[in-house]
């Protein structure tokens, strides 16, 4: 897989989120023209999108903010974990307690509550902007 795509409107509400939990802004860049239209199969594409990096380097996002034509929720807002479709992405924390105090700075709620699985892991999922759902898992020695 090379990436991941989140379409977002606060594109530096977005990179600021995703740079709170540690990944790193490879590039940001403004993407328009007819390959863009072909490729996505709309009209007057015009985006600017934000590259983001896991701190291992295996992982990246992209975050898109599209200024036409404009973007169209598919979905509610802050629509539930069990809507069909990608619901999270996960990512590997050391201190969930703490990553959560960070991201709440950020407008992040969590959606249910800290829980416990077996000896091994803390989990909660978390909802960023534009309701997007992240989960958290913190392995436990």
């Amino acid at each position: 897989m090379d990436h991941v795509g989140i379409v977002v409107d606060d594109l530096k509400a977005a990179i600021a989120f995703f740079t709170e939990l540690g990944m790193e802004l490879e590039g940001e860049m403004p993407v328009e023209g007819q390959w863009v239209d072909r490729v996505v199969g709309l009209d007057g594409v015009r985006v600017d999108i934000a590259m983001m990096r896991t701190p291992d380097g295996h992982g990246r996002l992209e975050l898109t903010k599209f200024h036409t034509p404009a973007a169209v929720r598919a979905e509610p807002e802050n629509a539930p974990a069990n809507i069909l479709g990608i619901r999270r992405i996960m990512f590997a924390v050391e201190d969930i307690e703490d990553v959560i105090a960070r991201l709440r700075t950020h407008g992040a709620e969590l959606v249910g509550e800290v829980a416990q699985y077996e000896d091994s892991y803390r989990l909660c999922y978390v909802r960023g902007p534009e309701g997007i759902i992240i989960a958290l898992a913190e392995q436990l020695n």
